[in-house]
């Protein structure tokens, strides 16, 4: 199926590319979140009539991006949670926990936006994650887990 990109996806296009893509992916993912459009000449002629508008909003978005990424970055977050003698968590410390504890800082971060690049967190340490606010736009935030037992320096 061949659609129209009206912002910029990651390894797929930016604003205004034109790609062919799996009907399933295009019906259940880029229509409905506006993502992209249908590639009929209605539409390129109504996206060549936007291009401006929707080039704008994304440079818009980048910036705000770039400023809360600014705050992020190098951050240290410090999240308690119940451990066991040998440092293993009661559960796990997920990508809720993390957005929340960033929220906490002042920044807003959603849940979707959390890279845990090993899953969740099992065991008090530091633990280094990224925060992807945008396509183009990542931050490095330090995690560190502590028990209220076993405080970690």
């Amino acid at each position: 199926m061949q659609v129209i990109l009206l912002e910029k996806i990651d390894n797929l296009g930016g604003i205004g590319d034109m790609v062919k893509v799996k009907s399933g992916y295009a019906r259940n993912f880029l229509l409905p979140k506006g993502k992209a459009t249908v590639a009929t000449p209605e539409n390129v002629a109504r996206f060549e009539e936007r291009r401006a508008e929707l080039e704008k909003k994304a440079a818009e978005e980048v910036t705000a991006a770039k400023a809360r990424a600014s705050k992020l970055d190098g951050q240290v977050v410090r999240i308690t949670a119940q451990a066991g003698p040998e440092g293993k968590l009661f559960g796990s410390i997920g990508t809720m926990d993390v957005a929340e504890a960033c929220s906490a800082l002042g920044v807003e971060v959603g849940r979707s936006e959390v890279r845990l690049p090993d899953g969740p967190i099992r065991v008090i340490g530091e633990h280094d994650i990224e925060i992807h606010l945008h396509t183009d736009v990542s931050a490095s935030v330090k995690i560190v887990v502590e028990s209220p037992d076993q405080v970690v320096d």
